[in-house]
Parts: structure tokens; sequence; C-alpha cells
């Protein structure tokens, strides 16, 4: 078997090869140089939440998307870190804290729904996403904000979800996986 990938000097992602699609060098390449800018800078033009929903589009001989997943997930880490403790130097710990436990007070109310009613539904003829997949994902969501249930950020941003026919609306789960990970980031 032939390694399908390469890397050019000036990154350090693999670009691949033999046709298969990966993310467009590009548009990694300018927004990793404003994050880097950004974060050096201590500016507030890119967050956590802009590392987080960062998408790119598919080119052939793009950069190996789990790499660059990867490094995502680790500047996400780094950027919520600076924001954490700029909110606490500048509001004190005590309001930081009451600010993260009303966001998980809003989140766990919404995983705790009853099953089937965690979220809005699309229509009977539209694909969304899986009930069941959602409500299992949702529910182990709700037991680490309850309970302390173990769960990590990584689980959490790797959630997947079948389409369903008249499953739940896509961009309502997305928006709360996101800000359960937001809350997660918040109390590392």
């Amino acid at each position: 078997m032939t390694d399908t990938r390469t890397a050019p000097a000036e990154t350090p992602f693999v670009r691949l090869t033999g046709g298969k699609r990966g993310y467009d060098p590009e548009a990694v390449d300018a927004f990793l140089a404003s994050a880097r800018e950004t974060f050096q800078s201590r500016s507030a033009e890119v967050t956590s939440a802009d590392v987080r929903t960062a998408s790119f589009p598919l080119v052939r001989g793009g950069y190996e998307i789990a790499v660059v997943d990867q490094a995502l997930a680790r500047l996400e880490d780094a950027f919520a870190r600076r924001e954490r403790d700029a909110a606490i130097d500048s509001a004190g710990a005590s309001a930081w804290v009451d600010g993260a436990r009303d966001d998980a007070q809003v989140l766990l109310a919404r995983m705790s729904r009853p099953e089937r009613q965690r979220f809005a539904r699309v229509g009977p003829f539209s694909s969304g996403y899986s009930v069941a997949e959602v409500d299992a994902v949702a529910a182990r969501i709700a037991r680490y904000f309850a309970t302390g249930d173990p769960i990590t950020v990584d689980q959490v941003r790797r959630a997947a979800f079948r389409p369903q026919r008249g499953g739940y609306r896509e961009e309502q789960v997305d928006a709360a996986l996101d800000a359960v990970v937001q809350v997660i980031l918040a109390v590392r």
C-alpha cells in the first residue's frame, strides 16, 4: 500500500494525494494565521467559539481532516483558557462561577427534557438528526451536569448523528452541543 500523503515544508499539516479530498489548505492557513495573530496580540478578533465553528471547503489534495481537527481542538482549548482567565480578571471568580453555573443549569434543563422532546423537529419529509442518538448523548450530558458523571469535551465534539426523517433540527442540536463544550471548557 502506498502512502497517499505529503507534507509541505511550510505547514505541519499533511496534504493528501491520489485524488483524495481534504480541507482547503489556503482556507486553513488563512484561518490559522488570523487565529495566531489574534492570540499573540491578545485581541478579540478570533474567539474559542470561532475556532469551534470553523469550517473549510473540501478540495482534492487538501489537508488531512483529522489532523487539522485535532489542531483546532487544541487551539480552541487555548482560547477558552485565555477567555476564562480574562473573565475572572475582569469580573472576579465569583461572577465567573455564577455565569458558568447559570449556563450549566440552562443546558441541564434542556438535556433533561423527556425523550423525543428535547429539541424541535423537522417536518416529516425532511431529514434531521436521529432522535434516539441525540437523546442518548443528551442523557449523558444531563448526568454530567446533574451528578458529575464524567464526559470529556472531545466526546461532545465528536458526537455525530445519523440522519432521520422527522428528526431533531440540526442547528438547534449543534448550538446546544457548542454551548456544552463552552461550559466544559470554562470549568476545566
